[in-house]
Order: C-alpha cells, then sequence, then structure tokens
C-alpha cells in the first residue's frame, strides 16, 4: 500500500519534467501512424487514431504530464483546424452539401436564439451566475463554441477570468459530446443526415462537430459541417447586437474568414476538380490529407487542457453549460424526428 502510494507520488514528477519529450514523442507517434495510412496495406495500423482518440490523447497528457509548449498549442490548433475545415471543402459537392445541411439552416435561427434566452433565464435567473460570464457561455452554446466566445468576449469587455470560466466549460462539454454523440447517434439508430443535423446545432465547437460527424460517417461529416459552418456565420450579428445591449462602441469584431474558403473550396471542387477523373483524385488527396490535420488538431487542443481551467471553472457555470447542452441537444432530437 505504502509502495503504490509511493510509486504514484513519484510518477507525476517525473511526466511532468518529461512532459515535453512525452509531448513530441506522442504527435510523432499520432502523425506516423496516420501517414502509414498513405502506404499500401498498412490502413489498418492507421485506423485506431480517429478523433476521440486523438483528443483522449491529449486531455490524458495535459491532466498527468501538465501543459507543454501552451501558446504553440493554441496557435496551431486555430490556425490547423481553419486549414482543416478549408480542405474539407475539397470533398463536398455544393448542391448535394446544401441540400443535405437546408433542414438543418432553417432550424438555426431558431436554435440560436432560443438557446441565447434560455441560456440568460438558467444563468442570471436560476444560478445567479455573473452576467458576462453567462452571456458568454450562451453565446458559445447557441454558435460555435469557443470561436463565438472570443469574438463576443471583447465586445461585451469581459475580463480574461470570465473568459477563462466560458471557455473552460464550453471545452469540458465539447470534450464530451465527442465521445458521446456517436455512441448516442448508433444507440437511437440514427441516420448519417439525422446525426450530422443533430451534432452541428448541439455541439459546440467547429472541431468536435467535425471529428464527431467523421467518426458517424460520410455524409453525416458533409451535413455537419455544412451546417456548423452556416452556423457560425452567426458570429457577426451575435457581435453587433452584443455591441448594441451593452453599448460598447468602437470594438474589433472577428470574422470567421476562413468559412468562405471553405464555401470556395466546395465550389471550386464541383465545378472544376469534379469535372475530371484526375481532379476528383486531387479533391480526394487534400480531403484526405485534412481529415488527418483535423486529427492532430484535437490532439493540440485536448493538450491544451490545464489543472488550473478546470479549477477556475466552478460548478455554477458548469451547471448552466451542462443544463444548456442538454436543452438544446433534446429539443434538436425532438425536431429532427418529429418535423
Amino acid at each position: 500500500m505504502v509502495s503504490n502510494q509511493m510509486s504514484t507520488k513519484g510518477l507525476m514528477p517525473f511526466l511532468q519534467y518529461h512532459r515535453k519529450t512525452i509531448y513530441v514523442s506522442l504527435l510523432a507517434l499520432l502523425s506516423l501512424f496516420l501517414l502509414l495510412d498513405y502506404l499500401p496495406g498498412m490502413h489498418a495500423y492507421s485506423a485506431w487514431v480517429t478523433p476521440p482518440v486523438a483528443l483522449f490523447l491529449g486531455l490524458a497528457f495535459a491532466l498527468l504530464c501538465g501543459q507543454a509548449h501552451p501558446k504553440f498549442n493554441k496557435k496551431t490548433s486555430k490556425y490547423l483546424l481553419q486549414y482543416s475545415v478549408v480542405g474539407l471543402g475539397f470533398g463536398m459537392n455544393l448542391q448535394a452539401s446544401l441540400a443535405s445541411g437546408k433542414e438543418g439552416m432553417e432550424f438555426t435561427i431558431i436554435s440560436v436564439v432560443g438557446t441565447l434566452l434560455i441560456g440568460w433565464l438558467i444563468g442570471r435567473k436560476f444560478l445567479k451566475v455573473d452576467r458576462d460570464t453567462s452571456y458568454l457561455i450562451s453565446s458559445g452554446t447557441a454558435i460555435c463554441g469557443g470561436s463565438a466566445i472570443a469574438a463576443v468576449g471583447p465586445v461585451l469587455k469581459a475580463k480574461d477570468s470570465e473568459m477563462s470560466v466560458a471557455l473552460g466549460t464550453i471545452f469540458i462539454l465539447n470534450a464530451i459530446a465527442l465521445f458521446v454523440f456517436p455512441l448516442i447517434g448508433h444507440t437511437l439508430n440514427m441516420s448519417q443526415h439525422e446525426f450530422g443535423t443533430w451534432a452541428a446545432i448541439a455541439i459546440h465547437d467547429t472541431s468536435s462537430v467535425v471529428g464527431a460527424g467523421a467518426a458517424y460517417g460520410e455524409e453525416a461529416l458533409q451535413v455537419a459541417t455544412t451546417i456548423k459552418l452556416t452556423r457560425a456565420l452567426w458570429i457577426i450579428p451575435l457581435a453587433l447586437v452584443t455591441s448594441f445591449i451593452f453599448k460598447s462602441k468602437g470594438q474589433k469584431i472577428s470574422i470567421p474568414w476562413f468559412i468562405f474558403f471553405f464555401v470556395l473550396a466546395m465550389i471550386f471542387n464541383t465545378y472544376v476538380l469534379g469535372t475530371t477523373e484526375t481532379g476528383a483524385m486531387i479533391g480526394e488527396g487534400i480531403n484526405s490529407l485534412a481529415r488527418k490535420m483535423l486529427t492532430i488538431t484535437l490532439f493540440f487542443i485536448g493538450a491544451s487542457l490545464s489543472r488550473d481551467v478546470l479549477k477556475a471553472v466552478g460548478i455554477k457555470p458548469l451547471i448552466q453549460g451542462t443544463l444548456l447542452w442538454i436543452v438544446i441537444s433534446v429539443g434538436t432530437l425532438a425536431y429532427i424526428y418529429l418535423f
């Protein structure tokens, strides 16, 4: 018993001391196995490296070893996610994607406004969470997680502590969603289209939406990505409305330009690459590389978590985020099955 306690106490400092070496080793290992997919007969050896596995390894590393290269993690995950999303556009047909996502787009307006109102009711009226934190959590749940919080925060003139709590809450729920949603989808025998619509609306960040869609199937990935990126455009009107409600003038609004490049990639793939066999192969190659980049991105995102973030979140903001997440998840399921 004593020896076990001593070994446990000795293991954590060891892992933390060598965290940079472990970090580089994990990243190299993931990259190596992903690249094996391009070698004939080696697909079976790379199949285990899925988005949920990459996120889990990142989370496990952060909790056991602590953060390594936090600035690199944050910057790389941000841009790599954007490049990955644009690359996914080269594997999609514009007409097919718009047709499959039409139903979800119509529900987007109702869900965005409804989530903001319900979030205000839960956070401010029931749990008495401070105004800015409650609003940031609601915004992140309503649109696209961390991106919405990052865009609305400066307009709201939120404090760093409030931003950290909101981002931490969304991050924790995001990680859970990537594992739980595909399991629920299979349990409910949801179709590819149904799951893609549900994931796009009920999961916060684009990274986890795309990851869950990819884990569920090709059509689910296309539907989820199209609806989620359309939903992300609501960042712009939300920031404008926020500045009006909270009387914030002269604040810069962060526009998610990568969404427009995603649309351009779909158009180029549909009307240029998709017209020839060679072009189609090029599009598939870019799309395949983008998926692997997304998997690595999720490792970076998981490794960005810290114990300090978990401590800062607190119980009330987490309860607000969880209740709001349950409401939007169940509400979206009801919409899908009833309409």
